[in-house]
C-alpha cells in the first residue's frame, strides 16, 4: 500500500485486479479482385443485353400487328336528317268548316284522290245567285232583240213612206233612233251576260275547291287540321295536310365552314342511321346552299343530295352520321396511324418499327398514301403480312431508356 500526501489530505491508493492484455480483432484481409471482376460482368452482360433490345428489341412487352389489306377513305363527317325530296303541303283556298277528312297520317294516295271537303252552302248560294242573275239577263236580251226586230221593220217602212212623201221626216228619224237606242241597249246586255257567266265561271270554281284532292301522288306525312275545324282563309292560306314523296329522300347535312372548302358537286357521298350502323345509303352531293346558319357563333352550311327509298325503309326526320368522301382506296396495303411516327407530313414520309426474325425490331422509313385518322395506306417500305410495332415509344422516351445505369 502506497501512502501519497497532497497538504493536508492522505490518499491511499489499493491495486485493483490486474487486466488481461487484449487481443487484436481484425481478420486477415482477402482478396476482392474476383468479385469486382463478377461484377463488371454481370454489368456488362446486362448492358449488352439492353443495348440489344433497343432498335433491335424482343416482341416479349410489346404489341405487334400483321400489315394487311383493305380499303381506306379520306371523308369530311357532318350530321343531318331526311326529308322527303318533293312534297307538298295541301292548303284551303276557301273559308269554311272542315266536313270531312277523308285521309289520316301514313295512308297512300294518287293524284286526283279527294282529301277533303268544306262546308259548300254560302259558296253555292253564290252560285245560284249568279245563275239566275244570268237567265235574267238572257230574258233581257231577247226582249231587247224582239223590239230591235220590230224597231228595224218600222224604221223600213218610214223610209218607203219617206221616199213617197207620205210620212214626216221626224217620224223617219224617230224610228232611225230607236233602231240604233234597240241595238245599244242588246250590245250592253250581252256584256253583262259576258261578266256574269265569267262571274258564275268564278263562283263555281270557287265551290270546287271545297272538295280538295291529292295534287300528287304519295303518302299522308301530317295533318295539320282536326274535322270540323273552321278555316279562315282570308289573309292566310290555312295549312291541312302534307303528301310526300317518300320514294326518294333528301340528305339535309349541316357542315362546318372549315370543311365546306374540301367539297365538291358531284362527290360520292353515304350515311348511316341509329340502329343500323352497318347499313350504307349512298348518293351524290348535288347542292350546297350559300346561305349559312349560325347557331352558337358556329357557321353552318347546308349540302344536299338525294338517296333512293324503294322500301320506304328511311323516314322523315330520321338522323343521319354522313360521310363526305374526299378520297379512297381500294385493296391497298395499309396499317393503323397509331404504328408510324411522322418524318415529314407534308411529303408523307414517317417511321415504322419493323419485326423481323428472331423477333428483332429496326425502324424503317415507310411512304403513305391516302391516310385518315385511323389508317393509312403504304406505298412503299412495307408489304403485306409483315409485322409492326404498334404504338412504338416516341425518340424523347427511347433516349431516356438508352443507359440501364443512369439515374436522373
Amino acid at each position: 500500500m502506497n501512502t501519497k500526501t497532497n497538504d493536508s489530505v492522505t490518499r491511499l491508493e489499493i491495486p485493483g485486479p490486474v487486466s488481461a492484455p487484449r487481443r487484436s480483432t481484425s481478420k486477415p484481409r482477402r482478396n476482392r479482385w474476383p468479385f469486382l471482376i463478377v461484377l463488371l460482368l454481370i454489368a456488362a452482360g446486362t448492358s449488352v443485353y439492353y443495348f440489344r433490345t433497343q432498335g433491335e428489341t424482343s416482341t416479349d412487352n410489346i404489341i405487334s400487328i400483321t400489315v394487311k389489306r383493305g380499303d381506306i377513305e379520306r371523308t369530311v363527317t357532318a350530321l343531318g336528317n331526311l326529308q322527303p325530296r318533293d312534297y307538298v303541303d295541301v292548303g284551303a283556298q276557301v273559308s269554311g268548316q272542315l266536313t270531312k277528312l277523308h285521309v289520316d297520317i301514313g295512308d297512300t294516295v294518287q293524284t286526283g284522290d279527294l282529301l277533303a271537303e268544306i262546308d259548300p252552302d254560302v259558296l253555292l248560294s253564290r252560285v245560284e245567285a249568279s245563275r239566275a242573275q244570268l237567265q235574267a239577263q238572257k230574258a233581257q236580251l231577247a226582249e231587247r232583240q224582239a223590239q230591235l226586230e220590230l224597231a228595224e221593220k218600222q224604221y223600213e217602212r218610214q223610209q218607203r213612206l219617206l221616199d213617197e212623201d207620205a210620212t214626216s221626216e221626224d217620224a223617219f228619224q224617230i224610228s232611225l233612233a230607236t233602231v240604233k237606242t234597240t241595238k245599244a241597249q242588246i250590245a250592253a246586255l250581252k256584256a253583262q251576260i259576258e261578266q256574269t257567266e265569267s262571274s258564275l265561271k268564278g263562283d263555281e270554281v270557287t265551290l270546287s275547291y271545297t272538295n280538295i284532292y291529292a295534287p300528287i301522288s304519295g303518302t299522308v306525312v301530317q295533318l295539320l287540321a282536326k274535322q270540323g275545324q273552321t278555316l279562315n282563309a282570308n289573309q292566310v292560306t290555312p295549312i291541312i295536310l302534307r303528301i310526300a314523296d317518300l320514294s326518294t329522300m333528301t340528305v339535309w347535312t349541316q357542315v362546318s365552314e372549315a370543311d365546306v372548302p374540301k367539297l365538291e358537286l358531284g362527290m360520292e357521298a353515304y350515311f348511316t342511321i341509329l340502329g343500323k350502323s352497318d347499313q350504307r345509303w349512298s348518293g351524290t352531293l348535288r347542292q350546297i346552299l350559300p346561305t349559312p346558319e349560325i347557331l352558337n357563333n358556329v357557321v353552318l352550311y347546308t349540302a344536299l343530295f338525294d338517296v333512293p327509298n324503294p322500301d320506304q325503309e328511311l323516314m322523315t326526320q330520321m338522323s343521319a352520321q354522313v360521310f363526305f368522301v374526299i378520297a379512297s382506296a381500294h385493296d391497298v396495303v395499309m396499317v393503323p396511324m397509331s404504328a408510324l411516327r411522322p418524318v415529314d407530313e407534308k411529303t408523307g414520309r414517317y417511321i415504322a418499327t419493323f419485326i423481323g426474325d428472331n423477333n428483332l425490331q429496326t425502324e424503317r422509313e415507310v411512304q403513305i398514301g391516302i391516310s385518315n385518322r385511323v389508317n393509312a395506306e403504304i406505298i412503299s417500305g412495307l408489304s403485306e403480312g409483315e409485322r409492326i410495332v404498334d404504338n412504338p415509344p416516341k425518340k424523347e422516351i427511347a433516349a431516356q431508356r438508352r443507359s440501364p445505369f443512369r439515374i436522373f
